[in-house]
């Protein structure tokens, strides 16, 4: 159930992109221990005028690696969110070479009445899930 927007300038190829959503897949899985199959990925591509992503005075320096994940969720622990951060952030740079700096997440917070997956039900508050 959580819902993943990645906001990424243009130019990544196919499997990259492919790539980078299963490595996010699989760190967020292990941080808030959901279903394998608990896996809703959106991506934006944006020219660099598009998308304008500054620090708010943290002094980091953006590339055009940046990338952008909204995630739409339930509430989580602190220890489960700092954990997807710190563990998301290190893979991205291990595997992609996109810096902590290139990396901002903003998580939006919805409860269980907020989810229809299908067949017009609320699924959690339905008891189906």
């Amino acid at each position: 159930m959580p819902l993943l927007k990645f906001h990424m300038y243009e130019g990544r190829t196919e499997q990259e992109v492919k790539e980078l959503l299963d490595v996010t897949h699989e760190v967020m899985v292990n941080a808030f221990e959901v279903p394998e199959r608990d896996r809703y990925q959106v991506v934006h591509e944006h020219k660099p005028y598009q998308m304008i992503m500054e620090d708010t005075g943290l002094g980091f320096t953006r590339s055009e690696k940046f990338l952008l994940i909204h995630m739409i969720s339930r509430k989580r622990t602190k220890k489960q969110v700092t954990s997807f951060y710190e563990n998301l952030a290190h893979a991205l740079d291990e595997q992609f070479g996109i810096t902590s700096e290139d990396l901002m997440i903003s998580i939006s917070v919805n409860g269980d009445e907020d989810w229809s997956f299908g067949g017009g039900k609320a699924q959690f508050l339905t008891g189906d899930l």
